[in-house]
């Protein structure tokens, strides 16, 4: 068993000095992660290509798959698309060139919101992220039905991430 783990050791930190979070403009990723919140869990993908040295724009989905029985929520409460502006401080923060961490705003069907993120890659083309996203201003001010929270809450992603 220590042999397997240190040639796992091994072939990871070989793959880790290769291995870039984000290089600037042109970058591109897409993620595909499970999505954790309140009353309900589902998918997440996102899409992000850079513009600038620190500055990345892109979309994100989100389909929630599994809700709580007593939420009575049809495919329009289940889904949302944001549009995002991303901050990559890895190169800013000076760390390693397989680790980001992007903090960033988003615009949905359903609110104004923010994000924190990272990702952190193995090889040039895989890694994992871990996002966590907020609402900073929601759209419908009034009470909210069990139906209208699900889009409009703190929500916990993370999964895969490959850059193209």
């Amino acid at each position: 068993m220590k042999k397997i783990l240190t040639l796992i050791v091994l072939l990871t930190s070989s793959y880790m000095a290769n291995a870039q979070a984000y290089t600037g403009k042109g970058d591109t990723k897409i993620q595909i992660g499970a999505a954790i919140q309140d009353l309900a869990t589902g998918i997440n993908a996102t899409y992000d290509i850079g513009v600038g040295q620190n500055i990345s724009f892109g979309i994100a989905a989100s389909y929630l798959l599994d809700v709580n029985e007593y939420v009575d929520a049809d495919f329009g409460d289940r889904f949302d698309i944001k549009g995002r502006f991303n901050a990559n401080l890895q190169d800013v923060l000076n760390i390693c060139d397989c680790f980001d961490l992007y903090p960033g705003l988003n615009i949905s069907l359903r609110n104004f919101g923010g994000h924190l993120g990272t990702r952190y890659f193995f090889t040039d083309g895989f890694g994992l992220y871990a996002e966590g996203n907020f609402p900073l201003a929601k759209y419908n001010t009034d009470h909210l039905t069990p139906a209208e929270h699900l889009n409009n809450q703190f929500v916990l992603t993370f999964g895969a991430s490959f850059n193209f």
